[in-house]
């Protein structure tokens, strides 16, 4: 089997001109709500795009670096990057894979169980996933005996799933990918978007590719970094180019309101360091959201826990995380000590960047993903290693950059 194609109308309109499309670009209003009410909130610098590994030291010299800024909208509460890296450069071959980790695989396995109770989902029902990746959610479906479609815009994972047996569109999701598919496939009873929703830059447009999509029945089910948990756990290295919104329930709820989707659960998860997961379902008329929601909406925007003064507060303590990390690496290098990082994820190319962390204080790093192995990450320039090199070499400590599976990880080692 090979990926279905689709070829949308712009991507066509795009081959036809004449000049090349920037590799990145400034918004200068909210991809939310579309106002001009936008705050500096964190500067981070100019830095390489946190999944382009490098294949050789060749490339080390011309290595493409992007402003890594994050803006706050007084209007909408969407804090969110403006500088928009053009997604053909970040996902068309994408080096990050679900189906490694042992803790997105129980995830997985737990959301197919609770969307199968809460729909009663049967063997005619469709499953449909955008950014399925290597097809590791949908297969939890196929299992239970659901209908299943990934559309993913990664050419090689989507190869990676349709080998495993799961149909997949490789096209980006958007509500033009969503007509196509519904008139192909049917409308879906689930549409799921794990980790994506942040990716896009019309969030709107993707979240209407869901209603479009949605049976009458249906439910649109997303997860994404929570905002207030990063803030309150300074996780700064969630913050990359691929992540060009940071939701909070507040903003989050309008982009569905603009869609024509009602908001009718949302469930706190720990998952990436604090995630969550939103429900939502087509709108008949007027988009009303569920009293728990409308609860959690009060509540934010009465702790101010996700507004801009918060987030100036958060913006110092990364400045000091860095000047602390720094000091502790260079003090066991002072005293003679090996040091390795576990780990190549995105995240942790944020932080190795923003503190100048390079092969001086952390000669190589390990990982399991196959497809990070034997390359460079961005900009430190780190080799990436195999995992067991981590078990022959013995360093004194160890710097775990995916420090969101650390229980994992600790059981694995």
């Amino acid at each position: 089997m090979t990926p279905t194609l689709i070829q949308n109308t712009a991507e066509k309109k795009r081959q036809t001109l004449a000049e090349p499309r920037p590799a990145c670009r400034r918004r200068t209003t909210c991809r939310g709500c579309g106002g001009d009410r936008l705050l500096l909130a964190l500067s981070l610098g100019d830095m390489p795009l946190a999944n382009g590994f490098l294949s050789s030291t060749e490339e080390f010299a011309s290595e493409p670096k992007f402003p890594l800024d994050v803006f706050f909208c007084e209007t909408c509460a969407l804090a969110q990057l403006l500088d928009v890296v053009d997604p053909e450069i970040m996902f068309r071959h994408y080096l990050y894979q679900t189906g490694v980790s042992t803790t997105i695989a129980a995830h997985n396995v737990r959301l197919a169980r609770q969307m199968t109770d809460m729909l009663r989902l049967g063997k005619r029902d469709l499953v449909v996933e955008a950014a399925s990746n290597d097809g590791s959610l949908l297969k939890c479906f196929r299992d239970i005996g659901t209908r299943i479609l990934g559309i993913e815009p990664a050419t090689n994972l989507a190869r990676v799933a349709e080998a495993d047996g799961v149909e997949t569109v490789n096209q980006f999701f958007c509500s033009e990918t969503a007509r196509q598919v519904q008139q192909d496939h049917g409308p879906a009873r689930v549409v799921i978007g794990n980790n994506v929703l942040a990716h896009v830059d019309d969030p709107s447009d993707f979240l209407r590719g869901a209603r479009i999509l949605l049976a009458a029945d249906g439910l649109a089910v997303f997860e994404f970094p929570y905002l207030e948990a990063m803030l309150a756990r300074m996780e700064y290295d969630t913050i990359y180019h691929e992540h060009l919104s940071y939701f909070s329930i507040q903003s989050v709820t309008h982009l569905c309101e603009t869609a024509g989707l009602s908001v009718v659960r949302i469930e706190h998860l720990t998952v990436h360091g604090g995630s969550l997961r939103v429900f939502a379902a087509p709108a008949n008329g007027p988009v009303t959201h569920a009293p728990q929601v409308i609860e959690l909406i009060d509540k934010e925007k009465a702790s101010g826990a996700v507004g801009f003064a918060r987030i100036t507060v958060f913006a110092d303590g990364v400045h000091r995380h860095r000047d602390h990390l720094l000091e502790l690496l260079r003090d066991l290098k002072a005293k003679g000590k090996t040091i390795a990082g576990y780990g190549a994820p995105a995240k942790g190319n944020t932080m190795l960047n923003y503190c100048g962390i390079d092969r001086e204080l952390l000669p190589y790093l390990v990982d399991k993903n196959p497809l990070k192995i034997g390359r460079y990450a961005p900009g430190s320039q780190i080799p990436v290693l195999d995992e067991p090199v981590l078990l022959q070499r013995q360093p004194d400590y160890t710097l775990i950059l995916a420090w969101y599976f650390a229980v994992e990880i600790h059981r694995q080692q």
